[in-house]
């Protein structure tokens, strides 16, 4: 257990390593979760016609999901107790670093930390699956989980890899980790 008084807990790791389940397996477990910006995004997109998809424009949609992780991290800083998000702005910040070939802003970044310790759901190929929301393959994904692996402890974060077990088992690992109860 590492004693860290910051309780915005991010939950990062490669698309379709079951990251959106967990989330919802702690909220069921009465903790204030975050959904994911990318997917709120593209649905928004979808819904609407526009362009900021990661398939068409990568550094529009990269833009808008750091916009959209500053606000989250600030209302969640506004809430007492532990809040676990579904990815941030540190992935948001890799996303557009990888679109545009420039590196990460680092004053964003270090007025909007989370918890030391960020959980990071590995490449899991057998319960990995692409849908409207997620159309990039699984090689895609294990190359974005690589350069937020890269990026992280560049950043001061401890990377806790997740075990690739039952979601229920997730969760009790990461709260383990962190000493949280529900």
């Amino acid at each position: 257990m590492f004693i860290d008084g910051n309780r915005r807990v991010l939950i990062s790791g490669c698309s379709g390593g079951g990251k959106s389940t967990l989330l919802l397996e702690l909220a069921a477990r009465g903790f204030a979760i975050v959904p994911e910006p990318g997917r709120r995004i593209v649905k928004a997109e979808l819904e609407a016609g526009g362009g900021a998809l990661p398939w068409l424009d990568l550094a529009a949609f990269a833009r808008r999901a750091i916009d959209m992780a500053m606000a989250d991290h600030a209302a969640a800083s506004a809430r007492p107790g532990w809040t676990f998000f579904d990815r941030g702005l540190v992935d948001a910040a890799c996303a557009l670093s990888h679109a545009t070939a420039e590196p990460p802003e680092a004053a964003a970044l270090a007025a909007h930390r989370y918890h030391r310790q960020v959980f990071m759901a590995p490449p899991w190929p057998e319960i990995y699956g692409a849908d409207a929301e997620r159309q990039h393959g699984l090689m895609d994904a294990i190359a974005e989980y690589d350069r937020l692996a890269a990026l992280l402890p560049a950043l001061g974060y401890e990377m806790v890899l997740l075990p690739k077990r039952a979601v229920e088992e997730r969760a009790d690992f990461i709260l383990q980790r962190l000493g949280a109860s529900s």
